[in-house]
């Protein structure tokens, strides 16, 4: 997978306090599994426990189903899953609360950096996701939208011609 396109980075932008994990697998280009190894006070902490381990929803992106059961891989589905395994297996990240804690399924929101650079940007640069507005977990919206575009004009991944999305 090739990931060219780093995101601009925008960890300095938060307003401070996250989870430290590591990324034990990957399930699909949108959510990872991840053991949390730490925590730093501050409004973006979330309440995960240290040593606990949880399915994590990259929030703000959509990328197409790759494991949806009962379902299609849809179009650039496993290739959004491969470039999320790609950037994110076994990592060490951050993980940073926006105003939700978690989804209807369970699963821990959060933007999730590796060092200053955000995957969730990356993953929507490099065209293997779509920016996605779920309120009121919009922080980064706007970010998301430009990026978005960015992508689309360079014909990157799900928006290359021969792609998906046209």
């Amino acid at each position: 997978m090739i990931l060219t396109r780093q995101a601009p980075p925008t960890l300095g932008g938060e307003p401070g306090g996250y989870e430290r994990a590591v990324v034990e697998r990957v399930i699909d280009g949108d959510t990872v599994e991840v053991r949390i190894t730490g925590r730093v006070p501050g409004e973006g902490l979330g309440r995960a426990r240290i040593g606990g381990s949880y399915d994590v929803r990259l929030v703000g992106i959509d990328t197409p189903e790759s494991v949806a059961p009962g379902e299609p891989v849809e179009c650039f589905g496993r290739e959004a899953s491969e470039a999320a395994e790609a950037l994110l297996e076994g990592r060490e990240v951050l993980l940073v609360v926006d105003v939700e804690e978690e989804d209807s399924f369970g699963r821990l929101l959060r933007y999730v950096y590796m060092g200053a650079e955000m995957a969730n940007a990356r993953l929507v640069v490099n065209g293997y996701a779509h920016a996605y507005r779920y309120p009121p977990n919009v922080r980064h919206s706007a970010l998301f939208g430009a990026l978005q575009r960015h992508a689309r004009s360079h014909d990157a991944g799900l928006w290359a011609a021969a792609g998906c999305a046209s």
